[in-house]
């Protein structure tokens, strides 16, 4: 087994058409991912296929050229923009004699760097567990020998692998349950803001559409802001005071991305709930984006899959500093506030958004004066 990639390594990236709409966005990103990560980029290897290859999935041509070009390039890693079986991977990283990263395993090394907080940290390492659990089949030679003897590494005749697999599972259960208690106290918290009537309001949105810089915009806050994939990866709450309303407690949360990992989606189930329970979300869009229609139908998709579906939004349409678009609001046919043209950078639209957490504070407090009245 190969020592996870680290910043300034070489690497080749990977790519298969497999006649899927979208594939050069994909590709795009997968290069934002790879820069994102720390890594240098010396060539891309691409291919058309049908469906991808049982042993090498590229095809044992294409993985012969993919090993002739990183020995040309010195290149010490290969990136692919797709999901690798177990089997797969072992086969690669035999044929190059280097360290084959699939896609899943880019985005959870750069949520590894970019984790800050105690609860970011164990999220990020139940996810790269339950990636690794798959990878436990059979996988390298030193996990296949036999450990005899009766002791503390292992019973009777327990093999290495056996007793990997059993360790992993005592230390995912154990991440489980520190989570819990982590997500029952973030409940007693909301449920405090409940009874004093603060708006609860979750910044959600594509990765890298511009949610820190509004953000830090609205809350005169200093949550890191940069130009790359994920850059914000803990969620962080802060209180702003709206005139003529009062509280409101905002929070930032980790971008999505197309083909999120199932197993990062289920480890931050904590720090997600922040926008399951949140009165509103602020939907952030980057209007400059070719692919903005398909990045919000992806966050839709992703909320979805959380429970937030049924949360109200506003679609925060940011960057129209970049398309010359100017600030404004539309509303739906009951009269709400459900998008606003905005620039996080500027500041232009900002006082539109107030707005918009105004009446949905009022809204709110209509709601709860009327729950009172009926009990």
């Amino acid at each position: 087994m190969f020592d996870r990639p680290v910043g300034g390594d070489a690497s080749v990236l990977v790519s298969v058409d497999f006649g899927d709409p979208g594939y050069e966005e994909s590709l795009q990103e997968l290069r934002q991912l790879v820069i994102s990560a720390g890594m240098s980029i010396t060539g891309t290897v691409e291919s058309r296929r049908p469906k991808p290859d049982p042993k090498f999935f590229v095809g044992s041509g294409k993985a012969d050229e993919l090993l002739a070009t990183m020995e040309a390039a010195d290149a010490k890693v290969a990136v692919f923009n797709h999901d690798l079986s177990p089997s797969q991977q072992r086969n690669l990283e035999q044929l190059l004699e280097a360290r084959v990263v699939d896609r899943t395993g880019l985005i959870l090394d750069i949520f590894a760097q970019r984790a800050q907080s105690h609860e970011g940290k164990l999220q990020v390492e139940l996810a790269q567990l339950e990636h690794l659990s798959t990878r436990l089949v059979r996988g390298w030679t030193h996990l296949e020998r036999q450990k005899g003897g009766i002791g503390v590494r292992g019973g009777p005749g327990e093999t290495q692998l056996e007793l990997d697999r059993r360790m992993l599972r005592i230390r995912v259960k154990q991440l489980r349950e520190k989570l819990a208690k982590l997500k029952q106290q973030r409940g007693m918290q909301r449920r405090a803001r409940r009874r004093s009537q603060v708006l609860s309001v979750s910044l959600v949105g594509y990765t890298n559409a511009g949610k820190s810089t509004l953000f830090n915009r609205l809350t005169q806050s200093g949550v890191y802001a940069a130009d790359q994939l994920f850059a914000t990866l803990d969620t962080t709450s802060r209180k702003l005071y709206i005139p003529d309303g009062g509280p409101v407690v905002m929070s930032d949360t980790v971008g999505f991305i197309k083909h999120l990992p199932h197993a990062l989606v289920e480890a931050f189930g904590a720090t997600l709930e922040e926008a399951v329970q949140a009165d509103l979300l602020f939907h952030v869009v980057d209007v400059a984006s070719d692919s903005r229609d398909e990045q919000i139908e992806q966050v839709n998709l992703v909320l979805s899959e959380i429970g937030a579906q049924d949360v109200p939004q506003v679609l925060v349409l940011n960057q129209i500093d970049r398309v010359g678009i100017p600030p404004g609001l539309d509303r739906d046919e009951y009269g709400r506030i459900s998008k606003v043209r905005v620039s996080a950078k500027t500041g232009e639209g900002l006082d539109l958004l107030r707005q918009a957490l105004l009446e949905h504070q009022q809204g709110l407090q209509e709601k709860l004066a009327q729950s009172y009245l009926n009990a």
